[in-house]
Order: C-alpha cells, then sequence, then structure tokens
C-alpha cells in the first residue's frame, strides 16, 4: 500500500472580480501556496472569470504537490454580509484545476459569511448618490 495521505485545506475566495486560492496545512495556520486569477491574466477584466481561476488552481496544486501535501479539504466563500451571498463564476473551475494538477479532495465546506441578523446597509435611505 501506498504511503499515508498529507491533508491540507484549500480556501478558495471567489467573487465577480477576482478569485484566490490560498491553500494552508491542515491546522489553516501556515501557507503553503497563495494564487489569484490576477496572478494567472494580464488583463484586469478576466480575473474573475472561469479559465484564469483555472490556471491559478492549477499553479497552487502543483505548488501544493512539491511540498508534500496530496490531498485537500475545501472552503468555498463568496463575498458575503452585504453582497452576493453565490460563488462568483471562478469557483467550480478552481476546484477543477485542483483536481486536474494531482490532488485528491476531501470535504466541501461553504464559510461564506451569512449575517443573522444584519448592520444597515450602507449608502444611506436614498441610496449612493454619484
Amino acid at each position: 500500500m501506498s504511503k499515508e495521505a498529507k491533508w491540507g485545506i484549500a480556501h478558495i475566495y471567489s467573487s465577480e472580480n477576482n478569485t484566490i486560492i490560498h491553500i494552508t496545512d491542515i491546522t489553516g495556520s501556515e501557507t503553503i501556496s497563495r494564487v489569484s486569477g490576477g496572478m494567472a491574466t494580464d488583463r484586469d477584466k478576466d480575473k474573475g472569470k472561469a479559465f484564469p481561476a483555472m490556471r491559478a488552481a492549477r499553479r497552487a496544486g502543483e505548488e501544493t504537490l512539491e511540498k508534500g501535501i496530496t490531498g485537500v479539504h475545501l472552503r468555498i466563500r463568496a463575498p458575503g454580509g452585504h453582497k452576493k451571498k453565490i460563488p462568483g463564476e471562478g469557483a467550480q473551475p478552481a476546484i477543477r484545476g485542483l483536481i486536474r494538477a494531482g490532488l485528491r479532495i476531501g470535504s466541501i465546506k461553504d464559510v461564506t459569511p451569512v449575517p443573522h441578523d444584519t448592520t444597515r446597509k450602507p449608502g444611506g435611505r436614498r441610496g449612493r448618490r454619484m
């Protein structure tokens, strides 16, 4: 039988504007790899799209495998709070990129911050005026 798998945690933050893949050890205290969609493309308008997210995840996955971690538990996060509660366009391709890099996937958990009794949304009663 092969040697025992070493696990880490992949924190995937996906908004409309960017996708950030941050891989840590199992305790979450030591960073192993941190790559964003903006590092995978040279055009600002494409940072939150699917293809740069997949390339970023693949790069993060390869760095992680080099450091000896073979599997990750996923923590997926959207902006949350007053903003969107649904992850952006790059979340699913980021997961696919980690798998294609050769990492095993353990558990998948949504860690989007959801207010139970929210404060007022910024901007006032009539909204933000230009």
